[in-house]
């Protein structure tokens, strides 16, 4: 069916030059993702990978789609309808897909994949592509704003589905707290859901009613209720994935970026030059620009702790500071 796909593909390139004078493209290329349960609307991380894919499309000329995931039995039937529709590579977004990526790849070993989020270490197949981001470096700079900044000592943290990947932003942004404020209550809790945003609301609205006065999620979709929360009280909350702050404009405190629309743009581009890298994972962090802060962080967060939070991504990256990304590592750090 690929095969038949793809010739059926260049018969049409062939005749659109010959009919409309134009210039085919020189491979023909197309990439497109899969997204997560959240939708590629999510305001997050699948909006972002989106983004970043649609700018790639248009900077490079390629042919770019997606197909959107209910649930989790939709990731392996959304892989194989892009592979039949000959996408030259295919994205799983999203660590839950992990498994789905692999099998995908092991049945089709001519097709290129990648994934956002996950990594196979020394069983990764030849043609999967792996992007990790070290969550935890904004997660601790959002931290260190939040410690600095809550006038009641006790701040929150809202997870979504408890796994070592939201974790990292978890102990991160634990760690940032307590070193700009020793005195400060974290209080966390896990949403078990990346897209019910009512259950974020509650687990916020606990969480302000009890004390803290900011809160911190990297949820996803469930994220929208925190944010909603944050709103309707008046409180701060602070993002994750993108710039949140155009959800709520005077809650928003700032937002813990990963910029999966760079990784995304940046492997669009190693395809589109022949420099696809499969078989091996790249990361992402403070030292490379694929994790930041919100650039609107500058609204609410006064100019001297933002001095004090460039000193601290000097030190990230030169080495100083190891930030922990675990339960252990925090310990340590502590």
């Amino acid at each position: 069916m690929r095969k038949a796909h793809t010739v059926h593909a260049l018969i049409i390139g062939l005749v659109m030059v010959m009919c409309f004078g134009g210039t085919a493209l020189a491979a023909d290329l197309g990439i497109a993702m899969v997204t997560d349960v959240g939708g590629v609307n999510d305001q997050s991380f699948n909006q972002s990978a989106w983004e970043g894919l649609q700018r790639a499309g248009k900077d490079f000329g390629l042919k770019v789609g997606y197909k959107e995931s209910k649930q989790d039995a939709d990731y392996g039937p959304n892989m194989e309808t892009l592979t039949d529709a000959g996408y030259d590579l295919i994205w799983g977004i999203g660590f839950l897909m992990g498994d789905a990526i692999k099998e995908a790849a092991e049945i089709n070993p001519d097709q290129k994949y990648a994934i956002i989020d996950f990594a196979y270490g020394d069983k990764t197949p030849k043609n999967v592509a792996c992007v990790v981001f070290q969550e935890e470096e904004p997660s601790f700079l959002v931290g260190y704003i939040a410690g600095k900044m809550t006038k009641t000592n006790k701040v929150g943290f809202v997870g979504g589905i408890k796994f070592p990947l939201i974790e990292k932003f978890e102990y991160g942004y634990m760690a940032g707290v307590k070193l700009a404020n020793p005195k400060c209550e974290v209080v966390r809790q896990y949403a078990e859901s990346f897209t019910d945003a009512a259950k974020g609301k509650a687990i916020a609205n606990n969480m302000y009613q009890q004390g803290s006065d900011i809160v911190f999620h990297a949820s996803g979709g469930v994220g929208d209720g925190v944010i909603e929360a944050a709103k309707e009280k008046n409180k701060w909350a602070i993002g994750v994935d993108k710039d949140q702050n155009f959800l709520a404009p005077d809650n928003v405190l700032t937002s813990a970026m990963k910029r999966v629309d760079n990784a995304i743009y940046d492997v669009a581009k190693q395809l589109n030059s022949g420099q696809y890298k499969g078989g091996q994972a790249l990361v992402y962090n403070l030292k490379n620009d694929g994790v930041s802060i919100a650039p609107t962080s500058n609204k609410h967060v006064p100019a001297n702790i933002l001095k004090e939070v460039d000193g601290l991504i000097a030190k990230i990256k030169a080495g100083d500071i190891v930030v922990p990304a675990t339960s252990a590592e925090f310990d340590k750090f502590k």
